[in-house]
């Protein structure tokens, strides 16, 4: 048994074959192609997953990308960092073309997927995964089950307003989280790139440690109101702006203790996804195994 898995993000495609275990038996990562029209990534994506399993051993693929799908897992609903990204039928664009079985979910739902089986939520009911990166996505594991609403639209937090006086948001929303904890965000803080701005705040200097104490603040602050309407035993951060973590927690520490009662973070935990960046396309197998099980 053999499946792949994706994860497409707005700067990346990283995917690899794995066995039911889950056990990564090969891998690779291209860019995105820009603009990310639905037509250029469904090309990128039969080119990746054909140079990843060449003797076409998987039969099954899953895949996650930003926003919402339809309930069946065949059709992404929107994407609002991808352009052109509005009820789009991507499974069944993909399945001829591949001669393989394609299911698709919100990236952030299968992250959280991958964590539970093989990460750090592995064990937990009740957990909320947040992606920082191009956009702020998020999920949520709810009694055990992963929470996607009634429509399969829920658990958007990049979307919800924090600032209503802040920078306008792809969504309509101004304010919003994704404003100031995505990449652009932390652009408004600082012309250094992630990677750089790390580097040096490892090296102790001030003014990168300043830039992620400010960013970790607005995380704090848009975490505290979910933390209300979840109460979750377990916060885990996902997505390439999560290798900060060590930088950002102690400012998120402050203002969740400032702002949340005892009673609706007793017991809570705030930490990085233990798979990194491959939580995503794991997750995506994790899926497929579900949704496909022979």
């Amino acid at each position: 048994m053999e499946l792949i898995g994706v994860d497409l993000g707005g700067t990346a495609i990283k995917l690899g074959r794995f066995d039911g275990s889950g056990a990564c038996l090969a891998e690779l990562e291209c860019p995105t192609p820009r603009p990310a029209l639905p037509g250029a990534v469904s090309t990128a994506l039969v080119e990746a997953i054909t140079a990843v399993d060449p003797e076409g051993r998987a039969d099954r693929v899953g895949i996650g990308l930003p926003g919402p799908m339809d309930r069946s897992g065949r059709v992404a609903r929107v994407s609002i960092n991808l352009p052109g990204w509005h009820d789009v039928p991507l499974a069944a664009w993909l399945e001829p073309q591949l001669g393989r079985r394609v299911i698709l979910a919100n990236d952030a739902n299968c992250a959280l997927l991958g964590e539970a089986w093989l990460g750090a939520a592995r064990g937990r009911s009740d957990v909320l995964l947040l992606t920082l990166g191009t956009g702020v996505g998020g999920a949520a594991l709810l009694g055990g089950q992963l929470f996607s609403g009634r429509d399969g639209a829920a658990i958007e937090p990049g979307l919800i307003c924090v600032d209503p006086e802040g920078p306008p948001c792809h969504s309509g929303n101004r304010g919003s989280l994704e404003q100031f904890c995505s990449i652009t965000g932390l652009g408004r803080l600082s012309p250094l790139d992630p990677v750089e701005l790390c580097r040096r705040a490892d090296g102790g200097d001030g003014e990168a440690l300043a830039v992620w104490e400010r960013y970790g603040r607005w995380l704090g602050i848009g975490l505290s109101s979910l933390l209300y309407v979840l109460t979750p035993e377990l916060v885990l951060l996902g997505g390439g702006l999560s290798a900060a973590s060590d930088h950002v927690l102690p400012a998120v520490w402050r203002e969740v203790e400032e702002r949340v009662l005892p009673v609706s973070r007793q017991g809570l935990e705030i930490r990085r996804c233990a798979l990194g960046n491959g939580a995503g396309r794991l997750g995506a197998v994790r899926l497929a195994l579900e949704v496909f099980p022979t």
